[in-house]
């Protein structure tokens, strides 16, 4: 039997859950970070994925964002990913698709909405090659 489509009140419902599970400073730091990924991608629909915030957009994912005891991520982000599209991630913290900024150090929105951005056109780039092949 085929899984039943998530609602929009379900990917609503599933967001409230998550943040209600941070704990409350997380779930500060984590709004900026949700506010810019809105920004950038005006289009895309949160919901959750892989237990963490998914934003989605054109029928496919984009990027995750997730909160933690001493910092929030942002997934699929490297330091080789922002280098290959020339976007200084300074001093943050990063591992194999991965960001981290401390809660302590949150970056402007203006970063996170170029690494969303940046994203949303890798994604739409390798979505038209595999259609040419």
């Amino acid at each position: 039997m085929p899984a039943a489509k998530t609602t929009a009140a379900d990917a609503r419902d599933g967001v409230r859950v998550y943040l209600a599970k941070l704990p409350a400073a997380t779930r500060r730091a984590l709004q900026p970070i949700r506010s810019a990924i809105r920004a950038a991608l005006p289009d895309a629909t949160e919901g959750i994925s892989y237990s963490i915030l998914g934003y989605r957009q054109e029928g496919r994912q984009i990027v995750w964002c997730a909160g933690w005891k001493a910092h929030v991520s942002l997934y699929p982000v490297s330091e080789a990913f922002a280098r290959a599209h020339g976007i200084d991630i300074g001093d943050y913290e990063t591992s194999k698709g991965t960001i981290k900024f401390p809660l302590t150090d949150l970056p402007a929105p203006a970063l996170v909405k170029r690494l969303a951005k940046a994203r949303l056109a890798e994604v739409r780039r390798a979505a038209a090659l595999r259609a040419r092949s």
